[in-house]
């Protein structure tokens, strides 16, 4: 068995073989290379069946992120639904095996589009079909009602932006940006203009590198449910769009994506199809796309504070970490034209 940071494997495949029904030991670990906040890693036991594994990263983690348990329930909710998850199966408290909790599920084979790399590699007829059924799965995601999915408990009497607000403001400054006077000053100015908020479930990082895509550009799985909560479907939409980069955009994607490869649809295309699709009125959307290009800048500041300090083991990405976190200021500055414009 491999030796792999945060994994302690004797004792997690111990815990396996009591707690996940037809897994046979031993079992090998891979680390996947991929998820910036949590550490996920590919299991095969002996009978050559595949699991993945989510744990929190090994240091640097900070006050409400990196909760295991929030995944672990919004998949366990999602499994009921059209929203398409990889299968949970075990969920493990016990922070003896492993230094942390964690959780299981089946392993969904699939693209996962997270660059203009991965965009180029599936096939130019798939596309088209990989942007139109992100949206698809984001409609029918949005559609749900959070009492029916067993997540009534979630919704908040307070507005999705401002929990929001308070939550990124207080984690950049834990974090560390390299500009926190400018980041506070977009902070006070999406707090100004905070629109009226809808409610629904709300996945927090929904974009196709984090969705599993069959070669025909089908959705076969969402993962990395850790922001995921209840609030404003538009949120989802304007991370999408602050994510969804079209080729000669002078401002950089909140974190980078497929859509510069020839074939996948534009920005306003893929915010027109959502329109199309739900029936929502998307007219605060600048809104969104703001708070999240700011929310990028926050969540950047963090990856790349983590890999510094050695907390995400060695994926390969520190590089791009580094300038993830370098990107921050000129989504701020997007950020800042945008709302001044409101």
């Amino acid at each position: 068995m491999t030796e792999l940071a945060g994994l302690d494997a004797p004792k997690v495949t111990s815990w396996l073989a009591g707690n996940v029904g037809g897994l046979v030991p031993p079992v090998e670990y891979t680390l996947i290379a991929g998820g910036r906040s949590n550490l996920t890693y590919r299991l095969t036991d002996a009978a050559g069946k595949e699991y993945a594994l989510r744990r929190p990263p090994t240091g640097g983690v900070l006050a409400t992120a990196h909760d295991m348990s929030r995944e672990w329930r919004f998949i366990s909710a999602m499994a009921q639904t059209p929203v398409p998850v990889a299968p949970p199966l075990a969920y493990c408290d016990d922070t003896g095996v492993t230094g942390a909790e964690f959780y299981v599920m089946g392993f969904v084979d699939g693209r996962v589009l997270t660059d203009a790399d991965a965009g180029l590699a599936l096939a130019p007829e798939a596309r088209a079909a990989a942007g139109e059924q992100a949206v698809r799965v984001l409609v029918a995601l949005h559609a749900l009602d959070p009492a029916a999915t067993g997540l009534g408990d979630m919704v908040r009497r307070t507005g999705y932006a401002q929990r929001q607000l308070r939550r990124w403001h207080a984690q950049v400054h834990a974090s560390g940006a390299k500009d926190l006077a400018l980041m506070d000053e977009v902070h006070d100015l999406l707090v100004r203009h905070a629109p009226g908020q809808g409610t629904g479930v709300v996945h927090g990082d929904f974009r196709p590198g984090n969705l599993a895509f069959g070669p025909d550009g089908t959705v076969r799985a969402v993962f990395d449910w850790e922001l995921a909560t209840t609030g404003d479907p538009l949120a989802d939409l304007g991370w999408l769009a602050a994510t969804w980069e079209d080729p000669g955009d002078e401002v950089p994607p909140a974190t980078p994506g497929p859509s510069t490869a020839p074939g996948f649809p534009s920005r306003a295309e893929i915010i027109d199809r959502y329109a199309f699709l739900s029936g929502r009125d998307v007219s605060d959307l600048p809104y969104w796309i703001a708070f999240n290009r700011w929310r990028g800048a926050c969540i950047g500041a963090g990856v790349r504070a983590r890999y510094l300090h050695g907390d995400m083991a060695d994926d390969g990405y520190r590089e791009q970490a580094v300038k993830r976190g370098d990107d921050g200021v000129r989504l701020a500055e997007a950020a800042r034209e945008t709302l001044r414009d409101l």
